[in-house]
């Protein structure tokens, strides 16, 4: 009985290490930290993933038509400027309340083949009238193939006043229909919201 209990504890130790061997690692520059496992698809369905220090959110959405048998990777941000800075910035009046700008998007590399990978970066800025306060946001990504939608990632997260870049990868399925793909990103609360948008070719 000793052994096999000892047996059991060997399968079970080997398991959670191979598991762990697995996962993947966020870069070390990636200081906001914001993952915590990666996030599969599944017929093109992304099935989740916990992500933030509070293990709180979690990517949704899915991948169908020309990205059905797609993946979505960690997501991950950085904080570019701290609250002040972005004030600062654009001459914040807090009396007009929350507010949040798009600066930039950006699709890289932006001509991939089947079966590669793509960065949906999103960098925007983060304003509330009063210092300590955050915002409850969705960040989203509405990505078009020929005008019908293919995926439509986005995750829930609280962020205090600054300027902050969060990326999602994709990685496309080998057989990922050519052409031109459209990533509208979106960033939103329930009192203020902004969007633009990218592209990537798929040659």
């Amino acid at each position: 009985m000793k052994n096999r209990f000892l047996a059991l504890l060997v399968i079970v130790a080997f398991v959670f290490v191979s598991s762990c061997e697995t996962m993947p690692t966020v870069p070390d520059e990636h200081k906001g930290a914001a993952t915590g496992a990666g996030v599969g698809a599944a017929a093109g369905a992304v099935l989740g993933g916990v992500l933030g220090k509070d293990a709180s959110s979690a990517v949704i959405g899915g991948l169908i038509g020309a990205l059905v048998g797609g993946a979505i990777g960690h997501y991950y941000y950085d904080q570019k400027r701290t609250g002040t800075e972005t004030a600062n910035k654009y001459g914040y009046d807090p009396s007009k309340g929350p507010m949040l700008k798009i600066e930039d998007v950006a699709v890289t590399p932006q001509i991939v083949s089947a079966g590669g990978t793509v960065d949906m970066k999103m960098t925007y800025a983060v304003l509330t009238p009063a210092a300590d306060t955050k915002l409850a946001l969705t960040e989203r990504r509405e990505i078009r193939h020929n005008g019908a939608l293919v995926g439509n990632p986005e995750v829930s997260v609280t962020r205090a006043a600054g300027t902050y870049t969060a990326n999602i990868p994709l990685t496309l399925p080998a057989d990922a229909k050519k052409g031109l793909y459209i990533v509208t990103c979106t960033v939103k609360s329930d009192k203020a919201s902004d969007e633009m948008q990218s592209s990537f070719t798929v040659k």
